[in-house]
C-alpha cells in the first residue's frame, strides 16, 4: 500500500520558518511528480508547489514564490517544503501528494493519486 508519511509543522511566529517532510513508502514513488497543497480554515485545498520526477524544476504558487522552497532528497526520496518568512495567511493544513504522470505544472488536486495525512501549520504571535 502506497503511503506518504508527513512530519513537521506546528505553531510558528510570523516571519519564522518551518520545514515539512514527506516520506514515500513505495520505491516506485521516486519516479512520480510530487506536489504540496494546503487547505486554509474554511477554504478549499490549494496548490503550493510541485516538481517533476527528475527534480529538474519547481513551480510555485504566486502566494509562496520567493518564500517557500520545495526539494527532494535523491538518496531516500524524502520531499521537503521549507517555509520561510511565514505569514498569518499561510495557516493551513499542508499535504504532500504524488502524481504518476505529472510535471511541475500539475496544480489541480485531481491530478494526484496519493496523499499524505496532512500536517497543521499555524502562524500566530
Amino acid at each position: 500500500q502506497v503511503q506518504l508519511a508527513q512530519s513537521g509543522g506546528g505553531l510558528v511566529h510570523p516571519g519564522g520558518s518551518v520545514r515539512l517532510s514527506c516520506v514515500p513508502s513505495a520505491y516506485e514513488l521516486w519516479t512520480y511528480a510530487m506536489g504540496w497543497f494546503r487547505q486554509p480554515p474554511g477554504k478549499e485545498r490549494e496548490f503550493v508547489a510541485a516538481m517533476p520526477w527528475n527534480n529538474e524544476s519547481t513551480h510555485y504558487s504566486d502566494s509562496v514564490k520567493g518564500r517557500f522552497i520545495m526539494s527532494r532528497n535523491t538518496a531516500d526520496f524524502t520531499v521537503y517544503l521549507q517555509m520561510n518568512n511565514l505569514k498569518a495567511e499561510d495557516t493551513a493544513v499542508y499535504y504532500c501528494a504524488a502524481n504518476k504522470w505529472g510535471t511541475e505544472f500539475a496544480v489541480d488536486v485531481d491530478e494526484y493519486a496519493y496523499w499524505g495525512q496532512g500536517t497543521q501549520v499555524n502562524i500566530a504571535s
